[in-house]
């Protein structure tokens, strides 16, 4: 059984490893892969307060989420894809698509 406290250490680990990729790298995908990384650990700590509580409520906002990362993820590629077929780049600083 593993303890409540180390699970939720390893949640704000990966939450901090996916704002760190967020503030640092300028790449699109990999902005999108570290926001996905965010947002898998608050599933993870939504678990984690659903097993120590013994309710089934983190795991159905955990299944909601999930959800709603596909979505975020689908949408996300097309942007991405459509970007770079306007831009040829896929860098944060170079895309100012609101200026036209």
């Amino acid at each position: 059984m593993i303890p409540t406290v180390d699970v939720l250490v390893l949640a704000a680990a990966l939450f901090c490893l996916g704002l760190a990729g967020v503030i640092v790298r300028r790449n699109l995908l990999i902005l999108l892969m570290c926001i996905e990384l965010m947002l898998n650990a608050v599933n993870l700590t939504f678990v984690g307060f659903s097993r120590a509580h013994g309710d089934l409520q983190g795991q159905g906002l955990t299944f909601m989420v999930i959800a709603l990362a596909a979505a975020e993820a689908a949408v996300g590629l097309a942007i991405v894809v459509s970007v770079f077929r306007t831009r040829r780049s896929i860098n944060v600083d170079e895309v100012n698509l609101m200026r036209r």
